[in-house]
This record gives C-alpha cells, structure tokens and sequence, in this order.
C-alpha cells in the first residue's frame, strides 16, 4: 500500500505531524509500536473521575506551540502547581525543611547566588539557541560543566549544591555531566526565564500552565481525528529511503511504502531502526544524542494532606526521588532522576511502591503510607522510550552539530529530542515543523 508520508510514532511529535500533514491534504499513515498513543503523555482516570498524569504535564508561557495547539484543540490551559499555596520543601541527609533560602545556606550564600544567576543569564543571551555552534566560544563552552563553571565564577559549594538539587529534581542529569553550552542554549530558548527573580530556571515560565482537561487529551484528541490513519501494535524495524520512493519495514516482516518518512521516535529507541539512503553524517547526529534514564512515580490520595504542614507539594530532594508536585487535587508526582535510576533498579520490583512512597512521608508525614493508588513508569528501561528529556554531556552539543532537528527529505525527523531542550513543547514544535517542510516540498 502506497501513501504520501508514513510518520513513524504516536507521541505528541508524531501526531502534531500527522494532523497538519492530513490538513494539508496528504495520505498519512502512522505507525505506532504500542497499542496506545501518546508516547511519554499518557493518562488515567480514578474511580472518583479525577484524572491522573503518568507522564508529561506542565508547559510555560514561552512554549507557543504547544499553547496554540491546545488552543486549536478547544481544550483549556490553567495555572499549574505555581498557584499552590504553601511553601516548597527540601529532604536532605540533615532532615526536612520548608521555605528559602535553604536551609544549608549561611551568610553570603545567598548573595552569592544571585551573582551567578545574573552572570548565567548574561552569558546565556550571547547564545542563539537555534544556532549555539556560531558562538564564538562554542567550543570552549560545551567542553566545560555547569558544576565546573559555577566554581569558575566563585560559586560557594553551598551554592553549587542549591543548583545541583534543582537539575536533578528536573531529572535531567547532574550538572557536573551537564555541558554549559546546552544549559545557556535552554536558558536563551525561553526569552525572560529566571531573569525576573533570584532562579536560573523559573518555574512559571517552564511550567506554569497545565490542561485542564489533561494533558494526554492532547494526544488523545489528535488520535481521534486522525481515526484509522494510525495503526497500532506496530513496532518498525528497518526504513529506506529514496526520492518518492520510501519503505517502511515492520518488525513482522511487512513492508509499506510511502513518497516520505517523518521519525517521531525518541532518539533511544530510534538507534535500534536500521535507516538506509539517509547520509552518515544525519545518522551520526541523531545517534550521539542522548536522554535521561528516569523514572515517574504518581501517588494519588483522598486529599492534599501536605497543605496541613503548610506546604505545596513541590519539593527537591536528595534520596530515590529528586522532586515532588502537586499535578491535581490530591494527587503527587514525582521524579526519579538519572544519578538515582539505578538504586530504584536494585530495588526489588515488590518494594518499589513502598520505599517511594517512604521518600514522600520523610516530606509529608505518614499520610504518605496511604494512597488511593500509585502508578510507576520506568521510562529509562520502556524499550519504547529509553529515556526521559534531552541530556547533553559536555561536548555533545559540537558532536551532534547544527544538523541537531533538520531534514533530509524526503526523510524528515522531529520530537522532543529535536528541539533545544527536549519537553512537550519540543515534540509539538517539531511535529508541526516536519509537517510544514513536507508540505512545502510536496
């Protein structure tokens, strides 16, 4: 069976793209390898009928496309955790403790903080993140930690530390295996962030908003439109191309063909599809890039017990778990990061729920012990996934190189991967920009 263009992934990537191609009048088939949509936007729907996110859920004022296409979608963005009343709380070794600044800073730290924060921002908007290979120290810059550069500028290891909890509670990796150059190209990808306040990453900006509706609709609602143009349950294993006349191979041995292929995979996943008639240098690319290995755990209770203490539900911490918020009433997320992925590994698959749900009661109290339900995603081992957002070590930026998100037509390539900073964000810009490109070539 011929088509004009195969999108290979149901994520949010795959069917931005899809939609805008079927819109604009091409035959679109896609194929996924679960038997669901969505990729890393997933949800479920307790008895109660609240609605629980088991993967990605927040956006920013800065994320356009994202915001337009739940626009489009009639669906309803509202503030996020942000408008939580109460205060953020931190679990370290010397205990719990609310507030700022944190509790392991003394005199001067603070000071110090903000000192490097204005230098971090200063630096990052000599960066054009859709170019940072133009920088004149571009090089240098990749080379070169975060960590490694907070000292540089005399940051106190007080300070380093305050940056080093908020990256891992992203789950982003550590900032001593974060290269600098990709930390300013993500600072500068969003215009303001951090610029208003004492923060480097401003939480508003980022994640601030959600929808109301849920932020798998998204996914789901795409889907629904795009009816039998996507099949499920069908994993592909190998894809060739050539001008008008490309072949998609399935893991069962089916081959389909189509005038032009667009990637939606996550880069993990995406190594493992044998790619002909696409140049060395696009494959080398695509396959030095690298996302976190983490995990998501969601603990839904019959209330928002932590409000009691006075407390938000967000947190930074330094045990399994790097970070907690608030996603719905009564209902916690949180995340595993990359540096702790593999003590949750060593964990026996029975205990899991329980020791997570430990690290929530040293936050919360014992209220923690007592969910309605929880549901964990190991997204670092989901042989669909392989990973979490984007992660550049030093030197992967110059490694990957300025091909980082272009197109070889007719074999076009978006997603989270392809965008500065990975997020939902970057799989809708992507997915509508591989959509548009394969339009305009025809």
């Amino acid at each position: 069976m011929n088509h004009d263009v195969i999108v290979v992934g149901a994520g949010l990537a795959g069917l931005a793209a899809a939609r805008d191609l079927a819109a604009g009048g091409a035959d679109v088939l896609v194929l996924e390898a679960r038997e669901r949509v969505g990729g890393r936007v997933e949800q479920t729907a307790l008895p109660d009928g609240r609605l629980v996110q088991l993967g990605g859920e927040v956006v920013g004022r800065a994320h356009t496309a994202y915001l337009a296409l739940a626009a489009e979608l009639g669906l309803t963005l509202i503030p996020s955790y942000v408008a939580e009343p109460g205060a953020i709380a931190r679990a370290t070794p010397e205990g719990v403790f609310a507030g700022d600044p944190p509790h392991w800073f003394g005199p001067g730290d603070d000071t110090c903080h903000r000192r490097v924060t204005a230098a971090f921002a200063a630096l990052a908007r000599s960066v054009d993140p859709d170019d940072p290979w133009s920088h004149p120290d571009a090089t240098a810059l990749d080379r070169l930690s975060v960590g490694d550069w907070l000292r540089s500028e005399g940051a106190t290891p007080e300070v380093v530390r305050l940056w080093e909890i908020g990256q891992l509670a992203l789950a982003s990796g550590s900032y001593e295996r974060t290269s600098l150059l990709s930390a300013l190209r993500k600072h500068a990808a969003v215009p303001g962030s951090g610029d208003r306040g004492s923060d480097h990453y401003d939480y508003e900006d980022w994640e601030g908003l959600r929808v109301a509706e849920g932020s798998a609709t998204v996914a789901l609602r795409m889907a629904a439109a795009l009816g039998d143009r996507i099949r499920l349950g069908a994993p592909v294993d190998a894809v060739t191309v050539r001008p008008g006349a490309c072949t998609v191979r399935l893991t069962g041995g089916e081959s389909l063909s189509a005038g032009a292929v667009v990637s939606a995979l996550p880069v993990g996943p995406l190594r493992s599809v044998a790619v002909t008639g696409v140049s060395d240098e696009r494959l080398a690319s695509l396959h030095r890039q690298r996302q976190a290995v983490a995990a998501k755990f969601a603990a839904a209770y019959d209330k928002p017990f932590w409000r009691s203490r006075n407390l938000n539900g967000l947190s930074e911490c330094e045990g399994v778990l790097g970070s907690t918020w608030p996603q719905n009433q009564g209902i916690l997320s949180a995340l595993v990061p990359p540096e702790r992925y593999g003590v949750l590994l060593g964990i026996p698959s029975p205990l899991r729920r329980h020791e997570l749900l430990a690290d929530i009661a040293r936050l919360y109290g014992e209220e923690a012990h007592q969910p309605v339900t929880t549901y964990l995603r190991m997204w670092g081992t989901d042989p669909w996934t392989q990973g979490y957002v984007t992660q550049w070590t030093p030197g992967d930026v110059m490694a990957v190189g300025p091909l980082h998100g272009t197109h070889e037509p007719p074999f076009y390539v978006c997603g989270s991967d392809q965008w500065v900073a990975g997020y939902m964000e970057g799989a809708v810009r992507t997915g509508r920009a591989a959509a548009k490109e394969a339009l305009r070539r025809g």
